[in-house]
């Protein structure tokens, strides 16, 4: 932003050399104040001294709004053009394409860690009662279900080892050899299911595993995840295709 004030000051003092010209961004009017100057300089009075002064007193009796509009407006380039047109198509794309939220669970699961924690200090019913918290909040987390059926594999509950550790795969758990190789999960391994487990891609075959006890506690687990996501709809937090999709996550979780 350019100075009426200063401009007007430059004017006048250093009008001479076209100090002003060059403050204004006018290159081209500073370049021929200093070639008139050279020409002229023999007289009294250089010519660009008069005209400096002249134009001061045009700046002085400036209004800032009048000053602005010469002086501050940025001039209109195709590069500006080109640049605004493509901002203002950004702006356009951004309001008729919001940004869609991918889920409505929080990213954060506080229970995870402590869960992990009472696993390794080997208090295994803290460890289950925090990962079945942590399920509630992150259900399609494979990592928490392999965990899980480590823990339940440990305590020689098969049925919901098994049927964690198909949840797991069937959420895309990376490393299926570890299935394989993990210590904790050696009883899991000596099972009579566990070849047909195996040559099943690591997936529960129909009626293999008889249903746990546990199936009761995910029922009202489920429920209250739904109702949450009802809750949510009526809200206008979630959109019916979103509504849609969390609750079919709920549906398969469950099977």
């Amino acid at each position: 932003m350019k100075n009426r004030i200063i401009a007007g000051l430059l004017a006048m003092i250093l009008g001479v050399v076209g100090a002003h010209r060059f403050y204004l961004n006018d290159i081209g009017g500073g370049i021929f104040y200093l070639f008139l100057m050279f020409i002229t300089a023999k007289l009294a009075f250089p010519v660009t001294f008069i005209l400096g002064i002249i134009e001061a007193v045009k700046i002085f009796n400036m209004s800032n709004k009048e000053f602005d509009e010469k002086y501050n407006t940025e001039k209109e380039t195709p590069r500006t053009r080109a640049k605004r047109g493509t901002r203002e198509h950004r702006n356009v794309r951004e309001v008729r394409r919001p940004k869609r939220k991918k889920s409505f669970f929080p990213k954060r699961n506080p229970f995870k860690k402590s869960a992990l924690e009472k696993y390794e200090n080997y208090d295994f019913k803290g460890a289950i009662a925090d990962y079945r918290k942590a399920l509630d909040i992150t259900p399609d987390d494979p990592d928490l279900h392999f965990q899980i059926a480590k823990v339940y594999s440990l305590n020689e509950n098969k049925k919901l080892a098994f049927r964690h550790l198909d949840t797991a795969v069937q959420y895309g758990l990376k490393d299926l050899k570890k299935i394989d190789k993990d210590e904790d999960l050696a009883f899991i391994r000596i099972q009579p299911e566990y070849e047909s487990f195996k040559k099943n891609n690591y997936r529960l075959t129909l009626n293999s595993i008889e249903p746990a006890q546990e199936d009761i506690l995910e029922d009202d687990v489920l429920l209250t995840q739904l109702k949450k996501l009802s809750e949510l709809r009526q809200k206008g937090l979630l959109s019916l295709d979103e509504f849609e999709i969390e609750k079919r996550k709920l549906m398969e979780l469950k099977k």
